[in-house]
């Protein structure tokens, strides 16, 4: 029955907003999440209601293994580590940890001015930076591996190749399945948010008010951005989305398009020592990679100076050093082995 489905949720979230509350203990968010627990019981006890109508009989309540498991870790490590999790467990003001606290970035909700299409063009260059760093240091080390072996060119363009290929796809796999799980989690929280906005709007615009106070606005203005946000259904689901859950819709891509962006960069990377092997042999081709990989890696770390604010020299250096280090070691492990495969 779905009601008792949402009072029981409504009640595990009432457990743990008093778990994370204990857990800020002294600090201004602790009225927050008490407050928070207290509305959650408040819409525990409407569904209750709606079952008590249809004729049904609600179960004793117990926080379930999963939520028990959850309140442990937020009190050996904090809410701030858990928070996607305790987002996940509908708990919400999770916000609180990862935006502004004086008020100004909740100012874009009353704005006109539309969406903004996913992943930002910083997030994709930073994205495909370390996509190409991942295929250039693995396939390279893999390469050297094989070439320290003593390994003629046939076999290390064939082990190139198949390295190449397997990371991309694992890359690939493990960025869809990242950004689908988050999708679902999304879409999962805003269903539900979408259900108790239809079923007890002023309770929503309540803790979304509560959510705003503990940002630092003034409790009034909190009350009066909560009602004119409420009174639009899908700003509101913005809203609710942004500031109890913590998530940001603009951040959740699509996953074939993650997966695709990945294979790509991680492939463009992978490609860089294994081209000499493609055009020529022996020596030379061994020696051109090399040479091609210390270049590329170079450039990544200088690129990587973009997102850090370090000097490029010095970035591309270190980036330089550590593919050397990983390339060096899997070359003088091939060598140890002795293993000629030619």
């Amino acid at each position: 029955m779905h009601e008792i489905t949402s009072w029981s949720e409504e009640l595990r979230a009432a457990y743990l907003y008093r778990v994370v509350a204990a857990a800020e203990t002294g600090t201004p968010r602790q009225k927050l999440f008490l407050e928070l627990a207290a509305e959650a019981e408040g819409q525990a006890a409407i569904w209750a209601d709606k079952v008590r109508v249809a004729g049904g009989v609600l179960p004793v309540f117990a926080p379930d293994v999963r939520a028990r498991v959850v309140a442990g870790l937020v009190r050996s490590h904090g809410p701030r580590k858990l928070r996607t999790v305790l987002a996940a467990m509908k708990v919400r003001g999770m916000s609180v940890y990862t935006a502004n606290s004086n008020g100004q970035v909740i100012a874009h909700h009353l704005d006109d001015t539309g969406h903004h299409s996913g992943m930002s063009s910083g997030g994709n260059l930073r994205a495909a930076v370390f996509g190409i760093n991942d295929g250039l240091i693995s396939n390279a080390s893999l390469i050297l591996g094989v070439a320290g072996a003593s390994a003629d060119a046939a076999t290390i363009l064939l082990t190139g190749t198949a390295g190449l290929v397997a990371g991309a796809f694992s890359m690939a796999a493990g960025e869809y399945v990242s950004v689908r799980s988050q999708r679902e989690m999304f879409e999962y929280q805003i269903g539900l948010e979408r259900d108790e906005l239809a079923a007890y709007p002023e309770e929503e615009a309540h803790e979304l008010a509560l959510i705003y106070e503990a940002r630092g606005m003034a409790p009034d203005e909190a009350q009066r951005l909560a009602q004119t946000v409420i009174t639009d259904p899908e700003r509101a689901l913005d809203a609710l989305a942004r500031e109890e859950l913590g998530l940001n819709p603009e951040d959740l891509g699509s996953p074939w398009g993650a997966a695709i962006f990945s294979f790509l960069a991680f492939a463009s990377g992978g490609a860089v020592p294994l081209l000499p092997f493609v055009f020529g042999a022996g020596g030379t081709a061994l020696i051109l990679a090399i040479a091609l990989t210390a270049v590329a890696l170079f450039a990544v770390g200088a690129t990587l100076s973009l997102f850090t604010g370090r000097s490029a020299m010095l970035s591309g250096l270190r980036m330089l050093a550590i593919g050397a280090a990983a390339g060096g070691v899997t070359f003088m492990i091939g060598r140890l082995l002795g293993v000629s495969v030619a």
